[in-house]
């Protein structure tokens, strides 16, 4: 498939992910680069909301969105941004959360978990669980329905996403959906899709490299919580949504999970957007397939809302 022509366009801007010497980055270097966002405006306009608030949980920071005021008790849904566990923020997605509380109707709980080199994994897994957990445990303070909990990540949002979801299920917690936006499930790097897509493609495979040594130099890599991929049983996870991109190194194993998953017998849905690069559900001043992937997105994580054992119409 031939790349989208706003993806053609979007590359002439943007070439490579990070555009810097990734042999010579000092911590300071990536610390400014967090700073930066060259690509704010397309980002789309923040949503007017009844509520946004910033709190803490167990020193995690959150941001609590509402799309309408009043005490009912909402669905809710957490979310993990993307930027290779390096980059990446609750402020510089926050436009990205607000239109998911539009969309959805539900409360949505943005964590800005700790980021690689300083704090290196597990510790952006342990962030990403405390405050899925405490949703759970502390539904009322969230204005929540803790029948209604649903997870959503992109990028490297998605591998915390997808990992909470199989710590939801061992825990005890009946997770409503999961949804995966070009998740890295896996890192071992070797599929086609990282072969035809290494590099002149956005993302390539020496950033995603990069990316992984950060945060996770010398883990084993078949440990679930980094690589999802390789959790032994899938069984009795919740249903996903798992969305990718053609055009982008990830995309094979983001079809290989969701084909694992729905070999364990979990509901899955799959679908991949031609033509398209990592990272477009960011950018919808770029795209025109994000606004078409939010809204389908939006449509599964109501549909589960719907199907959840706390709706008396269920």
């Amino acid at each position: 498939m031939a790349l989208h022509p706003q993806a053609v366009a979007y590359l002439k801007l943007f070439s490579n992910d990070l555009s810097v010497d990734l042999e010579t980055i000092t911590d300071d270097e990536i610390r400014q680069l967090r700073a930066m966002d060259v690509m704010a405006e397309q980002r789309g306009a923040p949503a007017e909301l009844a509520v946004v608030r910033d709190e803490r949980v167990a020193g995690v920071p959150v941001r609590i969105y509402r799309y309408l005021g009043g005490g009912e008790a909402l669905p809710v849904v957490v979310y993990f941004h993307g930027g290779g566990w390096v980059y990446g923020s609750v402020g510089r997605n926050d436009s990205l959360a607000r239109d998911l509380a539009v969309r959805t109707g539900a409360v949505v709980v943005s964590v800005d978990y700790r980021l690689a080199p300083e704090h290196v994994f597990p510790a952006a897994v342990e962030d990403a669980w405390v405050v899925l957990a405490d949703v759970f445990k502390r539904p009322e303070h969230y204005g929540a329905d803790a029948s209604k909990v649903a997870v959503i990540g992109d990028s490297a949002g998605g591998n915390l996403a997808a990992v909470v979801a199989w710590q939801a299920r061992d825990a005890g917690y009946a997770l409503a959906h999961q949804v995966l936006v070009y998740p890295v499930v896996d890192v071992a790097m070797d599929t086609p899709s990282y072969a035809a897509y290494a590099s002149g493609f956005g993302l390539g495979a020496a950033e995603m490299a990069w990316f992984i040594r950060k945060y996770a130099h010398g883990v084993d890599p078949s440990d679930p919580r980094l690589a999802p991929l390789k959790l032994p049983d899938m069984s009795g996870l919740a249903p996903a949504t798992v969305v990718t991109a053609e055009c982008d190194p990830l995309c094979d194993e983001g079809a290989a999970y969701a084909d694992a998953l729905r070999g364990s017998g979990v509901e899955v849905e799959y679908r991949c957007y031609p033509g398209s690069l990592h990272g477009f559900f960011g950018l919808p001043g770029f795209f025109d397939q994000a606004g078409e992937a939010r809204d389908y997105v939006a449509a599964r994580l109501k549909d589960a809302f719907a199907a959840s054992p706390g709706n008396p119409e269920s």
